[in-house]
Parts: C-alpha cells; sequence; structure tokens
C-alpha cells in the first residue's frame, strides 16, 4: 500500500458511520453481512449506507458479493493487512528487523 492508498483508507475510516460499518463486517468475517441487515443493526437508512458502502469499497476496506437482488458485503482483509503494513513499515526507530514478526504476522494472508 502506498502513502495514496492509505490516506484514502483513514479518510473512509474517519467517518462515524463507516466506521461502525467496518468494525462490524470485521467480527462477521467471512460470512459478511447484507446491506438490508447491515443497515438494521446499525440503525441507518439504506441510502445512507449504501453511499458509505460505496465509500469503503473505493478505499479497498470492504469487497461485495452480488446474492441474487441483495448484496453482501464483507470486510476486505487484504485492505486491512496492507493498512497495517503500511503503518508499520518504518517502526522501530529504523530498526524493522526488530517488528518483523508483528508485521509479518500482520500482513501475512497465510
Amino acid at each position: 500500500m502506498d502513502k495514496k492508498d492509505a490516506l484514502n483508507a483513514f479518510a473512509a475510516l474517519s467517518q462515524p458511520t463507516r466506521l461502525d460499518v467496518f468494525r462490524l463486517l470485521i467480527t462477521k468475517g467471512e460470512v459478511g453481512m447484507q446491506a438490508g441487515e447491515l443497515a438494521e443493526a446499525l440503525d441507518v437508512r439504506q441510502n445512507t449506507l449504501s453511499a458509505n458502502l460505496s465509500v469503503l469499497l473505493n478505499a479497498g476496506l470492504v469487497r461485495n458479493q452480488r446474492e441474487g437482488r441483495a448484496i453482501r458485503y464483507f470486510a476486505d482483509t487484504e485492505g486491512l493487512q496492507g493498512l497495517l503494513g503500511f503503518l508499520l513499515q518504518d517502526c522501530c526507530g529504523g530498526r524493522p528487523d526488530l517488528c518483523q514478526p508483528l508485521i509479518q504476522d500482520l500482513t501475512c494472508s497465510c
């Protein structure tokens, strides 16, 4: 992830509803949630949620999958791993080898 992508991700997460959506989707893992379920769980109007999901999609923090007429959303763990890797790539006072195990654990899609 580069600086521009990281700033885009941070901007997406800097709004309360989007942060709530992302955190909720993280808890759902590979099951995800349909848009209507998200709107109900967070007590957000569907058109408002749709706009916020679009921002999260464009930031690479969520992904979606069509299920007939509904759309299911998931936290994009690769996007999250990229953001965490970006934050930690220069850690430890210029000695990234000290925190390399942490970076590997957070960014590895094993």
